[in-house]
């Protein structure tokens, strides 16, 4: 198959739609999660809404659907455990990341017969996302566009130092929970792309890479969302051609980028100061 001829399936113009539209999601909660050091929160949710995807199986309902509200949920009870009943944040993290992969290994058990789609939620498959997914994606996207417009000044205050938000009467809680709710959400919706077991990857990988070059929030943001597209273009094209798994080859491109950036600013020549 020529290259070019790639562009006229379906199945293609899809994933790059939804390669798009989770870039801008990810880019936008992920810049987040790096800067408030949430990345292990992010990795707790991202292996609790295995709990949702097996209860959703078992119970016959959308598993997309049931994995979003074990996750919102789990996120809630991440944020609340560790802030008011004093218990470590890294603990509360493995406590609802075990219970989540436990739940979700029951269910999966419970259920007769194969969940036939499991694997593509575990190691992700992009090549498969659907048409509501990238609705979806691309609704959730302006979403999360709208909000960083309006709340932006909030938002880089309680990312960067949330003692000093509530000194300038800023709703902490409320933009912690609410930016909780966003993780999870961004979290299910872009499961497809690259799986359970990788999205973490999605989150930080762009961010730490664009962070090499700017310390700015909104610069890091608009950059990572662009490496996160490249990153997903790139895997996406190389995984075709390769015949290998797509989801994986994404983060693969993605770490190489992010290599290749290092590398680049280690060995340039510096400037000399006359």
């Amino acid at each position: 198959m020529e290259f070019l001829e790639l562009f006229e399936y379906g199945f293609f113009q899809n994933a790059l739609l939804g390669s798009l539209f989770a870039s801008i999601a990810c880019g936008i909660i992920g810049t987040y999660v790096v800067v408030r050091r949430l990345v292990f929160i992010s990795g707790g949710i991202t292996h609790t809404s295995l709990g949702g995807l097996g209860l959703g199986f078992y119970l016959g309902v959308n598993p997309v659907l049931s994995a979003m509200v074990f996750s919102v949920l789990s996120a809630f009870g991440i944020q609340w455990v560790s802030s008011k009943q004093g218990v470590r944040e890294d603990s509360a993290i493995a406590v609802f990341w075990s219970l989540g992969m436990a739940v979700g290994i029951i269910f999966i058990f419970l259920k007769s017969g194969f969940a036939p789609n499991l694997s593509e939620y575990l190691f992700g498959n992009i090549l498969t996302i659907t048409q509501s997914n990238i609705l979806y994606l691309a609704i959730l996207s302006v979403v999360l566009t709208l909000f960083y417009i309006i709340f932006r000044h909030e938002i880089i205050y309680v990312a960067f130092d949330s003692d000093f938000a509530r000194t300038r009467n800023i709703p902490v809680k409320f933009i912690e929970y609410l930016m909780m709710f966003f993780i999870a959400v961004s979290i299910v919706l872009s499961i497809r792309l690259v799986g359970i077991v990788l999205l973490m990857s999605l989150l930080t990988v762009p961010q730490m890479t664009a962070n090499l070059f700017s310390s700015n929030y909104t610069k890091i943001m608009l950059a990572s969302i662009v490496i996160g597209f490249l990153g997903c273009v790139g895997g996406l094209f190389s995984s075709y051609f390769l015949n290998v798994p797509s989801g994986a080859f994404i983060i693969f491109v993605l770490i190489v980028i992010f290599l290749v950036c290092k590398l680049f600013l280690m060995f340039r020549p510096s400037k000399t100061v006359r």
